[in-house]
């Protein structure tokens, strides 16, 4: 998100169908009053705005920003099919330490994964061909190369700008950031990657089963990373 808001061609939405998953969950998320008056709680008025809808400011590119454990089977139709998708996936180890840092208890659905593999399959069945697929691994190692390769996937110029962002919020957003951005708020680029050794497999009854979906969405990975560009 950081990255896609600092081109000038694009406006991006964060999260916009958080405030819909805790109606539907009940879950207690940190801020949830606040994340509940924020936006609406009904996925099919969200899912409208964002597919038929004008993006919030005048510019040619949107990027929404989704969660996929923010999504539901339900939620399944024609309306993804008027955007262009792109997964981003990460090693379930780093997801689980992750969100257990700010909410302690979650199943295999808050990684994410199931819904991805969900959704995987339906673009790749409705539009006859699979969408870009990226692993946060391969940000962090090479950014440049691999946010080049993504920008090609998509039929977009690149922007060097991609690359850096100020410190601190960022008016884009939403009302939880101060409880979940606090890494993001810190940064002003990607981060290095972080040696395994800190991440290691956690002691949970469906690390396998993610596991299992992450290798085979990675697998699927279809952006290619050109080689850097050589200075003159």
């Amino acid at each position: 998100m950081r990255s896609f808001s600092s081109r000038r061609d694009c406006v991006v939405s964060d999260e916009p169908f958080y405030a819909a998953y805790l109606a539907a969950t009940g879950f207690a998320h940190p801020g949830r009053d606040e994340i509940l008056a924020s936006q609406p709680t009904d996925w099919r008025v969200v899912a409208r705005a964002l597919s038929t809808g004008d993006p919030p400011l005048d510019r040619p590119l949107w990027y929404q920003k989704h969660m996929a454990h923010h999504m539901r089977p339900e939620m399944l139709g024609d309306w993804l099919d008027r955007i262009d998708h792109v997964m981003l996936v990460r090693d379930p180890a780093r997801v689980i330490a992750s969100y257990r840092r700010v909410v302690p208890t979650m199943t295999i659905a808050e990684t994410g994964l199931p819904w991805q593999a969900r959704l995987f399959a339906h673009i790749r069945s409705t539009r006859g061909a699979a969408p870009p697929v990226i692993d946060a691994a391969d940000v962090a190692r090479d950014p440049e190369g691999t946010l080049r390769g993504l920008c090609a996937a998509l039929a977009l110029d690149w922007d060097p700008a991609m690359l850096h962002w100020q410190a601190g919020p960022h008016p884009q957003d939403g009302v939880w950031a101060r409880h979940w951005y606090a890494a993001t708020w810190a940064s002003t680029g990607f981060a290095p990657p972080v040696a395994e050794t800190e991440a290691a497999p956690p002691d949970v009854p469906f690390f396998a089963e993610a596991t299992a979906l992450y290798d085979g969405l990675r697998a699927c990975s279809s952006v290619p990373i050109p080689p850097m560009p050589r200075s003159s």
